[in-house]
Formats: C-alpha cells, structure tokens, sequence
C-alpha cells in the first residue's frame, strides 16, 4: 500500500523588538518558550523553531538578559542594534535577520494575545503567505486614544491608504513575503502601509489586548504623532492636494470680497468700515500660508531623506 508522505512543520521564527524591556523581557520569553514548545509538540511548528529578540539600543539591562536567554536555550537568539533606530526599523532587522518559512512579529509587552500565534500558524499551514493580528475592540484604551487611533485609521483610509483597521505590527508573514518586502529600499517604512501592497493570500486573527505586564509604554504621544505623520506622507498625496484645494477656495473668496468693496465704492458711494474686515483676512491668510508651507515642508523633508539612502540599522552584536 502506498503510504503518503507526511508534510514537514514549517520553521517558525517569532521577532520581539525590545527598547528598554528588562521588567518585562524574562516573562515575555518564559511565556513565548512555553508556547513555543507546545506548536512543536503538537506538530504545528518545526523543533529548529526560534525566538528571536531585537534590542534597539536600550539603555537598561535588556541585552543582557538576551545574552543570558541564548545561553539557556538555543531557542532564544538576539539582534544588538548600535544605536536606537525606532520601532519600524527593529521590527525590519529582526525579520530580515530570521531564519525559518514563517515569521511572526510582536512586541514585547505582552498586550498582544500570544495564544492567537497558533491561529496564525495554522492559517499559514493552510497556504496562507500574510496572517494579520487584529484588536477585537479598544476597550482598555483611554477615551482620548480610542477616539485619535480610530480617526486616524479612518483619515488614511479616506485618503486612499491601503490599512488593515485596528492592525498594528502583530501579523505572520510568509519567506517569500518578505523577500518581497526586502525589494523596498525607502529609509522611513510606514510596515503597516507596506505590508497590504504586497497582495498574497491573507487571512485576519482577532484577539482581545490586554493591560501592559510591566514597565512602562515606549510609544508616547510624541512618538504616536511622528508614526502618523509618517504614515500620511509616505502613502498620499491627498495633503498636497488639499493645499491647492485651499488655495483656489481663498483666492475665489478674496475675489468676491473685491467684488464687494469695488460694488461699495463705485456703486454705494462708501466703503465696509472696520477694523476686523482688513486684519482678520490678512491673520487667516497668513495662518493658510503658514500651514501649506508646513504640510509642504513635512514632504520635502522626506525627499531629503530618502534622497541621500542612508542605511535603515546597523546590527552590532547576534547571539
């Protein structure tokens, strides 16, 4: 009898960007190791399997315990970047640095549900090359969060932005994803405008986020603002349009108010007294000017860094 041959698990790698982790880094690893082994007991995952955490540049004592987590299991490994270089570009040095078929990408925090990792996994088994981790509602988040975060998913939509609602940088990616995210070369990655761009089958986890285990959040609101911004000026062009827009719509209504004060003068015989009716036009003139100039700016800023593609990372140390 002809027997079939049973498919070989795929090798996972899990990434953990860390930037100043040591409060919470020995808990994430424990609770990674753990699930970790049971996807390769039950057979959903290869044994040759890692975790691999990624330290931008902290300054506490986060690279040491990442030494110490290689040297207790050939399980763990770890990325020591040279300096801190953000988020996006941790994320980019631990999945291009991975071994394996899949990647799984997630913060070190533990407010993402691990437990969905083999949701994902198993999507991926079935053919699927993109698996996105997803937030079922943002429930634990302040009223002021809630409110810009969903906005802002839908003003990028509105100007044309290709987003997954409530994704962030929870997701499984395929190798030959990857491969294909590698052929973007622009310095400032916005990876959760880039990643729908590639196409593939895709799939979608939902999962309830929980409270941060310990230590404090690494995106404050300067840092939350900057990734928006980003985000906006690397996807559309809607902002440069709305500035033409603006400008036809002051011009048309300066005209009408000539219109009005000539019809005052020549026909009326008198003019529109008052102050406000000259100074005020000059402070919102003024006011569009400094805006487009700004928004403008925020454009030629990103040609100016792209233009000189200087390099996203350097990689100091691996374990």
């Amino acid at each position: 009898m002809e027997v079939t041959p049973v498919a070989k698990p795929p090798v996972l790698a899990i990434v953990v960007p860390c930037y100043n982790e040591e409060e919470v880094l020995p808990e994430t690893a424990r609770r990674l190791g753990d699930l970790m082994d049971r996807m390769v007991r039950a057979g959903k995952v290869s044994g040759e399997s890692t975790i691999r955490f990624v330290d931008d540049g902290s300054r506490d004592r986060t690279w040491q315990l990442i030494e110490e987590l290689a040297v207790s299991s050939p399980r763990f490994r770890g990325v020591k970047l040279s300096r801190n270089r953000g988020h996006q570009n941790a994320l980019l040095a631990g999945v291009f640095s991975a071994d394996g078929d899949a990647v799984v990408t997630i913060d070190a925090d533990l407010q993402d549900d691990i437990e969905v990792i083999t949701q994902m996994v198993d999507h991926f088994n079935g053919g699927t090359e993109i698996v996105y981790g997803v937030r079922e509602s943002r429930t634990s988040d302040t009223a002021f969060k809630r409110g810009t975060a969903e906005g802002y998913y839908r003003l990028l939509k509105l100007m044309g932005v290709d987003l997954v609602f409530n994704h962030a940088d929870y997701r499984l990616m395929s190798r030959r994803a990857l491969q294909c995210l590698q052929e973007y070369s622009e310095v400032n990655m916005f990876l959760r405008g880039i990643i729908p761009l590639l196409g593939f089958r895709t799939a979608t986890v939902f999962y309830a986020r929980s409270e941060r285990f310990a230590g404090e959040s690494k995106y404050p609101l300067r840092k939350m603002l900057a990734l928006a911004i980003d985000g906006v000026t690397s996807f559309s062009v809607a902002p440069l349009r709305f500035i033409s827009l603006l400008g036809f719509l002051v011009c048309a209504f300066s005209l009408v108010m000539v219109g009005i004060v000539l019809y005052g003068k020549l026909v009326q015989n008198g003019t529109i007294p008052g102050w406000a009716s000259s100074v005020l036009p000059i402070y919102f003139l003024g006011g569009v000017q400094l805006l487009s100039i700004g928004i403008l700016g925020e454009y030629v800023a990103k040609i100016y860094l792209e233009s000189k593609r200087r390099p996203r990372f350097f990689v100091e140390k691996t374990v």
